[in-house]
């Protein structure tokens, strides 16, 4: 929610990875930080089928989060950059606040 009232995604929604939302180098980066996260996954996915002793749990555990945060800072990352480039990009004020709002509205979902 921002303020009191409760954003609603608007009907046209902003094309993500295919459009004008994300530069070339932002859309690269955000590749390279969920290849990393993938990374990360199947690092767990190997302890999990190796853990021989309830102590492993811990490990996993570390690496689970590890992964989590990194998901996170990535989609924060997204929308970030999206609200940056949309609201440079937009033709006029109202056109930038509609962008903006959308965007906030996914935050507001999603986080």
């Amino acid at each position: 929610m921002v303020g009191s009232r409760r954003l609603a995604l608007s009907d046209t929604p902003i094309k993500i990875v295919h459009g004008t939302a994300l530069t070339d180098v932002q859309k690269k980066d955000l590749l390279h930080r969920l290849a990393r996260v993938e990374g990360q996954i199947r690092g767990v996915q190997k302890l999990i089928a190796n853990a021989a002793v309830p102590a492993d749990c811990d490990g996993v555990a570390q690496q689970l989060a590890a992964a989590r945060k990194a998901l996170d800072r990535a989609f924060i990352t997204l929308l970030t950059d999206a609200i940056v480039t949309h609201t440079a990009a937009a033709a006029d004020p109202e056109q930038a606040q509609q962008s903006a709002r959308h965007l906030a509205a996914l935050l507001d979902k999603f986080a």
